[in-house]
């Protein structure tokens, strides 16, 4: 498709072939894009650049373009600001165009000064942020004035742009009648900055503080030291008799009695291995949760090589590509559990699998989507996109899925369960307070919340203001060090409830490992509420829509993994139980 545009782009005489190599020779045109306009406060609420009644410069437009869905889906707007650039060529102060204001243009104008609206653009690549006026509280009543010139200092490195800044200047007072002058400027001076480095004038490392970093990491590191130990001991105390007992050759029977007076986990053996119910769901719940943890460890490498930060949308397409690609996944881990849970309705799970957090996402962002159209946003998706992601799902992710749920049926769906289950299940009994499901689910997320909570903040920051996540080394260990923390609490408490003789345990530990998304959605409001100024129908919907699908994935993710370890601890803890 990129190809495609460039093509299409080259044959009707706009120069961009060098905006994309980014090599340039003397005199030839650099443009600039005009991106979108918004509350610096929110910069998810934007709007396109011309939405505010601003002039465009003399040179023809090159057009309205968008390279990747990524870019599409981050709502990003670039038009041609029709300013006249040529690299390494100065340009003295000019005016490029004059309007006179009209009382619908000073209401548009105090509205985005007294909401004090930025706005962004682009120059071979490289954002630059500029201010659309500001409010002289000096006068009574106060008087708003936009900034009517810019002035950019650009710097070169050999044949490529290795920086630039954006001054700007010419305050005017916005009045009803007030003709205004819009200008522009353009110095150019050698930098000693190569291209390679030029985006990390744009990082914040006193933001994303290594150490702070790293202090985390080790408390994280610490806890799960903690929890394999108690998970190991767990399982040392458990099987530590039953393995001296087996070499003393005791009979069957006096080790039945035992197991009633000393070790009520034993007592369920035969009904501990039942399929849950809904197993579909839970199939399909279980086989999105790899699907998703894969596209996380896979996303999160290539954004580490691939430095995705220097290019837009880069790492939302980058996260789609590898989600079709990994659709086997899904089919593979859901299809086989439903096969060992004896379901034989394979393609209705298949279906399932494969729409469960597309369908969610695009629920929810179809919503948020008319919201952004009624406010004519820049984040509302275009209808050709609304077409495309359906059918992706149909044409891409469906056959795929359903080609890893027949390999995961015939390679590993057979269920070889080390106790046999038995045709009546059996009763539940009473149990303490402290040892009810939904209790245990609500502890679960505790500890894997505190592991990563810290890291939550830089990333919501980097999301909803503007800083520029690049630290993706921590949170691939971050992510790693959830996964350990997560499936050692799922362990102990799905060891506590088998200990009250409650064979429940698929559904509590996928619920336990899950609840960390409760918690994360938890810190999202108090983040909403103390760490942003967001306010409106638009900016809460947006905010919590998408936090809420984040959420979603987390806990499907989170959960996932705990099963995953109970699933191993269960197995190992009665595979040397003797009893069939």
């Amino acid at each position: 498709m990129v190809r495609l545009w460039l093509s299409l782009l080259l044959l009707s005489g706009a120069a961009l072939a060098d905006e994309h190599d980014h090599v340039y020779e003397v005199d030839e045109e650099v443009v600039l894009w005009m991106n979108t306009v918004g509350p610096y406060s929110n910069q998810q609420e934007r709007y396109t650049y011309f939405s505010l009644p601003f002039c465009r410069g003399k040179k023809e437009s090159i057009g309205h373009y968008h390279e990747t869905m990524g870019e599409e889906l981050l709502g990003v707007e670039l038009d041609f600001s029709g300013l006249d650039i040529k690299f390494r060529t100065n340009f003295p102060r000019t005016v490029y165009c004059k309007i006179t204001l009209t009382e619908a243009d000073v209401n548009t104008f105090v509205y985005a000064v007294m909401n004090q609206y930025s706005y962004q653009m682009y120059l071979d690549d490289m954002p630059i942020w500029g201010m659309v006026g500001e409010v002289d509280r000096k006068t009574t009543p106060a008087t708003y004035k936009l900034y009517t010139h810019k002035k950019l200092d650009v710097g070169y490195n050999g044949k490529q742009v290795v920086d630039v800044n954006l001054t700007s200047d010419g305050l005017v007072e916005i009045r009803k009648g007030a003709e205004l002058e819009f200008s522009y400027e353009v110095n150019w001076q050698s930098s000693p900055v190569i291209f390679h480095d030029r985006f990390e004038k744009y990082l914040d490392p006193s933001f994303f503080q290594h150490r702070i970093h790293w202090f985390s990491i080790f408390n994280s590191f610490m806890m799960v030291v903690f929890l394999v130990g108690l998970v190991w001991m767990i399982l040392v105390r458990t099987l530590k008799k039953d393995y001296a007992r087996y070499r003393k050759d005791e009979s069957l029977d006096d080790l039945e009695g035992d197991l009633g007076d000393e070790y009520g986990w034993k007592q369920v053996h035969g009904d501990v291995f039942r399929a849950p119910p809904m197993p579909l769901l839970f199939a399909s719940l279980i086989g999105t949760g790899y699907h998703v943890f894969a596209v996380t460890i896979i996303t999160t490498i290539l954004a580490i090589v691939g430095e995705f930060y220097t290019e837009r949308g880069s790492l939302l397409s980058a996260a789609i590509f590898v989600y079709a690609a990994s659709s086997p996944v899904n089919g593979f881990a859901g299809g086989s559990m439903y096969a060992r849970f004896g379901g034989t309705n394979w393609i209705k799970q298949a279906l399932f699998g494969a729409f469960l957090l597309p369908s969610l996402v695009c629920g929810v962002a179809f919503l948020i989507n008319f919201i952004a159209i009624y406010y004519h946003a820049a984040r509302a998706i275009p209808f050709t996109l609304m077409l495309i992601v359906p059918v992706i799902c149909i044409a891409v992710i469906l056959p795929l899925t359903i080609v890893g749920t027949v390999l995961g049926r015939n390679m590993s769906g057979t269920g070889d369960y080390p106790c046999r289950v038995n045709a009546v299940p059996r009763p539940i009994p009473d149990k303490k307070w402290f040892v009810q499901p939904w209790l245990i689910v609500l502890a679960g997320g505790i500890l894997p919340f505190g592991s990563i909570f810290i890291e939550m903040y830089f990333i919501f920051t980097s999301f909803w203001a503007y800083k520029i996540y690049y630290v993706y080394g921590f949170s691939l260990l971050v992510t790693l060090i959830l996964a350990v923390v997560t499936m050692c609490v799922t362990i102990v408490c799905c060891y506590f409830l088998l200990n009250a003789e409650d064979y429940r345990w698929r559904w509590t530990s996928f619920a336990a490992g899950a609840s960390t998304a409760l918690y994360v959605y938890l810190y999202s409001i108090y983040y909403f509420l103390f760490k942003t100024k967001m306010y409106g129908l638009f900016q809460t919907v947006f905010y919590f829509g998408y936090m809420g699908i984040f959420s979603a994935a987390l806990g499907l993710m989170c959960g996932t993994i705990g099963y995953i370890g109970t699933a191993k601890f269960v197995r190992k803890i009665y595979s040397t139980v003797k009893i069939d």
